[in-house]
């Protein structure tokens, strides 16, 4: 069986304040646990935490059934790490307690990039919010209720959008 190398990833790597990454994290053996609108809206709403300002800015994000991409930025001195595990710990909690289960949500690790200060970080949250286009789950972005920018805010939708 394959040895999973999630934690070699973050070698030799490191995060400081101000800075912007796009991170995309893994579903254990990319199960689609977030093609469950419930759990999809749990995942939103831990990457939209308002309770984690202090420590960063969430400035986009997408919930695609396997996996999530977030743009971030970090404030403080708080590594990248804390915030991704944060993101992770919280939803795997709240999607395990309703799913009334145990056992791992995540794959070990996640991928990041820190934006130069040449990119777009505008456009860099339109590619992001758009995933779900080019994965063919829907053919406008605006069809899918999982996503948020700080250009578009849509929390406000996303809970009226599930009770339809």
């Amino acid at each position: 069986m394959p040895r999973d190398h999630g934690h070699n990833l973050r070698i030799g790597r490191h995060s400081s304040a101000g800075l912007i990454y796009f991170v995309t994290a893994c579903c254990h053996d990319r199960a689609h646990v977030f093609a469950s609108p419930a759990n999809a809206l749990i995942l939103s709403e831990e990457l939209a935490a308002r309770d984690a300002a202090p420590m960063y800015d969430s400035l986009a994000y997408v919930v695609m059934p396997d996996h999530f991409h977030w743009l971030v930025r970090l404030k403080s001195n708080v590594p990248l790490g804390c915030a991704v595990r944060l993101v992770k710990g919280r939803s795997a909690r709240r999607v395990n307690r309703q799913r009334g289960r145990s056992g791992r949500i995540w794959q070990a690790g996640y991928h990041d990039h820190a934006l130069r200060l040449d990119e777009d970080v505008e456009s860099a949250g339109q590619y992001l919010i758009h995933n779900p286009v080019r994965a063919g789950i829907v053919s406008d972005v605006d069809e899918y209720p999982f996503w948020d920018t700080v250009w578009h805010r849509r929390s406000g939708l996303l809970q009226e959008q599930l009770e339809v």
